[in-house]
């Protein structure tokens, strides 16, 4: 791969598709205050994505397309504005020696938020509290408190140890699922993966907190024999992916009782239908995938971008580069 020196600058290419209702626009105008001495394009029309493509060391957006591939000259980096880059062509960039970043770690703070609110709500009861509004209904109902509660974590990345670090004050015991419990974490407790340490986490788990990524090991992660062995009083709250659960074991849970409760910001399938029973089920509640919404998107992923550009034109080695994604080689 080709990088920069000390004395040349990269050539910036924001593509024109934006996300979450966000303006790409925006984004250039930010990554333009960072990198002043850039010549920062961006592209309004798929014509533009191609003419500017071919100047461009650095290229940014959802994707890259096969014509904007086409058109492009020796690039050096490829920064997806998502966090995940299973849409993007990432073994074909790395075979052409464009190294790929994504945006993870940016949504991290929102979606630990809205964790955090759901946990809250269900403690509190407060989805019950809503129902009785909307029926103008002034009658009292028990509540619990989160103290001396046990939360699991799965997943002790960026937005796992969000979680974590949002816990801090409410005197719960935590757990947390990672795939190498020797690193350790945050969380009072690491564990990995291992069926009969994961099954006796969930035993005494009052709270479990979906954050991890969707993998062969996790797809699946929560199905019938993990369902059965949380208590009934227990709280799921998927902040991750909707294949880490079985949808039907779900249903079929909550319907029984064997489960208080469900968050769910991710289903499986996604969107999720119209006619699904998970709809009219008052002890689950949805949200469409806006857990990692923030108006910060564009500063903390022009704040990487950014940084990553330096490094280059430094002559950093690409290996350094945050968030950096792996071919499968």
């Amino acid at each position: 791969m080709t990088v920069g020196t000390d004395d040349t600058m990269s050539d910036v290419l924001v593509l024109r598709e934006g996300t979450e209702g966000l303006s790409m626009a925006d984004y250039a105008d930010e990554l333009r205050e960072r990198l002043p001495d850039h010549d920062i394009g961006h592209a309004r029309t798929p014509h533009e994505e191609r003419d500017l493509a071919a100047d461009a060391d650095v290229i940014t957006g959802i994707t890259v397309d096969d014509g904007v591939l086409d058109a492009a000259g020796s690039f050096d980096l490829f920064a997806c504005t998502f966090a995940g880059t299973d849409h993007v062509p990432v073994d074909d960039l790395v075979s052409r020696g464009v190294a790929v970043t994504n945006a993870g770690g940016i949504h991290a703070p929102g979606i630990a938020e809205q964790a955090i609110g759901h946990i809250l709500t269900f403690d509190r009861r407060l989805h019950e509290a809503w129902r009785r509004k909307a029926r103008r209904e002034w009658r009292h109902f028990q509540s619990d408190e989160l103290t001396d509660k046990t939360v699991t974590v799965v997943g002790l990345g960026a937005i796992g140890q969000c979680v974590v670090e949002r816990l801090r004050g409410f005197g719960v015991d935590t757990v947390g699922v990672r795939y190498t419990p020797a690193k350790g974490g945050p969380t009072d407790e690491v564990i990995g993966f291992d069926e009969r340490d994961f099954h006796a986490a969930l035993a005494r788990t009052d709270y479990l907190v979906l954050a991890c990524p969707l993998t062969e090991t996790t797809r699946g992660l929560i199905g019938e024999a993990e369902l059965a062995t949380l208590d009934p009083s227990a709280v799921i709250v998927n902040a991750a992916r909707g294949g880490l659960v079985d949808t039907n074991a779900l249903v079929s849970a909550l319907q029984t009782e064997a489960l208080r409760g469900v968050a769910l910001d991710v289903t499986d399938p996604e969107p999720l239908p119209e006619d699904h029973v998970l709809w009219t089920l008052e002890n689950a509640l949805i949200t469409p995938h806006t857990g990692g919404h923030t108006p910060k998107h564009w500063t903390r992923l022009a704040d990487i971008v950014a940084e990553n550009v330096r490094h280059l034109d430094r002559g950093g080695s690409v290996d350094d580069l945050t968030n950096l994604v792996r071919g499968s080689d």
